[in-house]
């Protein structure tokens, strides 16, 4: 290759053909430190090459095979090439994205080892294209690949673009609100804000001020206007989640709202217009509501225009390993963790529950399960007692009998006390385990009430008794 009539050096060459193909090219000497790092590298993994190079490998790639099997440890310990290796890294957004890894030695021209060269491709088309065609099914957040749940994926984009108010009914815990999202996020509101108030949380004259809003002078301490939650949703959209727990008097207000598209604040004379597309969620059956009289006929005849019921977990268990596999990516990204999967018998225990706490009580085990495990798969050993065979700490509370929030308290009391025993009650082992600071785990042992030996685990080598 010449320019200007003069041979190009091949170094110049090299570097021109790295930065221009769409696999990310990079090389380490024998310290891991990254020597060379091409343009694709950076597009793939959002870490810019001047803070790249330099740095540890396993610091920019945070890749689950840097914790194990390294292709590339092997390839400067072996001297030989390795192709095709599947893993995974962590982008610079705490996004998870699948790759292919081929790895070779970096040579001198004498032959000599001076460091190895990885080059790697971003997958994750070709991962959506696979879900895809195993049967898998997406919209916005909700993934599934339930007959029952393709049904509402196929007209969810029409009823998006309706505008009509729609009726999202299904059990606590079975996704409501994130099905509000989709129908938000698909609609031509998507650019304007999203709002979800919890109707049930409040009592009237508090929620109407929170809808509403109010002016000041409206009531004591009133000092200033407040806009509610319908002018902040202007444009957008609003969810107003357990409608059936309102009470018959907020019922008319809310039904003017609809009949007429503006609302008065509280304190105020003018009325405004409501130009929000109202989504309405409930978890009771508000037909049963009506023939009891405790729900109004003409504000469910108003909201019913579209219904989408959401089935439980328990009906479309098909989609279990779909969510734990989205549960562990989630807390991947907030825990800053290498989790790989679930082992198969931890999988198939989860497919035999029936989950009356449905989608959010499996995330809360699958949280449950990241105390206990830092890195490879989750095994029966990480799931809360219940689930394990383990025998459950006398005084942990009955969370079945207790709600979801009961349930997390009760696992992340039981995930303690496994850990403190396991390290003899040495406070400080027992948070690096549970991946804590100590403090931490102080502040937690007085809010669970958990009361500790005198002696620290530190200063005796003998088995602390169990604590009752």
């Amino acid at each position: 290759m010449t320019k200007h009539g003069k041979t190009q050096p091949t170094s110049g060459v090299t570097d021109i053909i790295l930065e221009s193909i769409s696999d990310g090219v990079f090389t380490v000497d024998h310290e891991w430190r990254i020597t060379s790092f091409n343009r694709a590298a950076e597009e793939i993994t959002g870490v810019p090459r001047d803070e790249a190079i330099g740095r540890f490998c396993w610091e920019v790639f945070r890749s689950n095979m840097c914790e194990g099997d390294c292709a590339l440890r092997r390839t400067m310990k072996e001297g030989r090439s390795f192709v095709s290796s599947s893993t995974y890294i962590i982008n610079s957004e705490k996004k998870r994205i699948p790759i292919n890894v081929s790895t070779a030695p970096l040579r001198d021209e004498s032959g000599a080892i001076l460091g190895g060269v990885e080059t790697f491709r971003d997958n994750t088309v070709v991962e959506e294209l696979r879900r895809e065609l195993s049967g898998s099914f997406r919209q916005g957040d909700m993934v599934s690949r339930s007959p029952l749940m393709k049904k509402i994926f196929a007209v969810l984009p029409q009823v998006a673009e309706s505008d009509s108010t729609v009726l999202i009914e299904g059990e606590t815990g079975s996704g409501k609100e994130i099905m509000a999202k989709a129908l938000h996020g698909l609609s031509s509101r998507r650019d304007k804000p999203f709002v979800a108030i919890n109707c049930g949380a409040l009592p009237d004259a508090l929620l109407e001020s929170e809808l509403f809003g109010y002016k000041a002078g409206a009531f004591t301490n009133a000092t200033r206007d407040k806009p509610g939650y319908f002018s902040q949703a202007d444009g957008g959209s609003i969810l107003l989640d357990e409608l059936g727990e309102t009470s018959p008097a907020f019922q008319v207000k809310l039904l003017r709202v609809l009949e007429e598209r503006e609302f008065q604040p509280l304190g105020g004379v003018k009325k405004e217009r409501a130009n929000v597309r109202i989504l309405a969620a409930t978890n009771r059956d508000l037909e049963a509501l009506v023939e009891q009289g405790k729900f109004r006929r003409d504000l469910f005849y108003r909201i019913n225009i579209v219904r989408l019921p959401l089935p439980p977990l328990r009906e479309r268990k098909e989609d279990i390993p779909l969510l734990v596999e989205r549960f562990i990516d989630k807390m991947n990204r907030l825990r800053g963790k290498m989790v790989r999967g679930i082992e198969p018998e931890a999988l198939e225990r989860l497919m035999n529950l029936d989950y009356p706490g449905n989608i959010r009580e499996l995330e809360n085990i699958i949280e449950h399960a990241f105390i206990l495990c830092s890195q490879g798969q989750i095994g029966l050993q990480h799931l809360p007692g219940r689930l394990s065979g383990a025998s459950p700490t006398a005084t942990a509370p009955k969370a079945a009998s207790s709600g979801i929030r009961a349930l997390h308290r009760a696992t992340e009391e039981e995930a303690i006390r496994e850990a403190l025993e396991r390290n003899g009650y040495n406070r400080l082992a027992a948070a690096r385990e549970l991946g804590m600071h100590k403090s931490t785990l102080f502040r937690k042992l007085k809010k669970l009430q958990i009361e500790l030996p005198e002696i620290d685990g530190r200063h005796s080598n003998s088995t602390p008794p169990r604590v009752a």
